[in-house]
């Protein structure tokens, strides 16, 4: 075998240990290794040699007798390695804190993940309900606030390549225009902030501001989420929390 082959082969290999923890990442639940291969359409040989390095490792754990696998110990102490070095993680905390104090609402740091939108962080509201989303469960970017403001550098023709045309469907079947997303991501960034009814409820809305680089591209936003009465009643201090505490976490980057 070549040098080069060997670096080809070994690449593939490594693409393919990410496409295994990105599918198992998105399942949500342990799996055996040939419903991973289906998954992810990979050979089923390729796939079971990978999780075999993979357990060796502790990247992966089997969680049972029947050969399934999941996301292993040994990614949680990488994550938290990563986060003492992640500026935006560690600062964002504060921030999250001061909104679910000033306002009582739930508050939540939101990113791209590939061509979806993932909650990152997220701290609770203080009600007696649950207003929130599981972080790291992945959604449509035309269904959420944030979605506008973290495509907002992009041009039109990079919008529709990366979002997928059938995530322009609704919750409720009906399809988002793509010039609407286009016209309403181009109206956020200019405005540095959206806010807008749930898609996925009757009874929430969002607000959501970002949080720009040095080059002033939103590399995440903060976000609340809040009943649409206490949302409707509140809206200018919440708006103001939002947008103070979004700046303070740009200037801290």
């Amino acid at each position: 075998m070549s040098e080069e082959t060997g670096v080809k082969r070994r690449t593939r290999g490594l693409d393919r240990a990410f496409d295994i923890m990105d599918y198992l990442k998105d399942q949500r639940h342990p799996l055996r290794p040939n419903e991973i291969a289906a998954g992810i359409g990979a050979p089923k040989s390729t796939v079971y040699e990978i999780i075999d390095l993979l357990l060796e490792r502790k990247i992966l754990d089997r969680v049972d007798g029947d050969g399934r696998v999941f996301l292993g110990r040994r990614l949680y102490y990488l994550g938290l390695a990563h986060l003492k070095h992640f500026d935006l993680a560690r600062e964002a905390d504060e921030f999250l804190l001061t909104i679910t104090q000033k306002t009582r609402e739930t508050a939540q740091m939101c990113v791209l993940d590939g061509n979806k939108y993932t909650v990152a962080m997220m701290k609770e509201g203080r009600r007696h309900f649950r207003i929130s989303s599981d972080v790291g469960e992945q959604t449509p970017i035309p269904w959420t606030a944030s979605g506008r403001l973290l495509t907002a550098h992009l041009s039109d023709g990079d919008i529709e390549a990366l979002i997928p045309s059938e995530d322009f469907i609704l919750p409720d079947g009906n399809r988002l225009p793509v010039a609407t997303f286009i016209a309403e991501a181009r109206r956020a960034g200019a405005e540095g902030f959206f806010s807008c009814n749930s898609v996925s409820d009757n009874f929430t809305h969002c607000f959501a501001a970002p949080v720009h680089d040095h080059a002033g591209v939103a590399i995440a936003t903060l976000c609340i989420v809040a009943p649409r009465d206490d949302a409707l009643a509140h809206y200018g201090d919440y708006r103001q929390v939002l947008l103070d505490c979004a700046a303070g976490l740009a200037s801290k980057l």
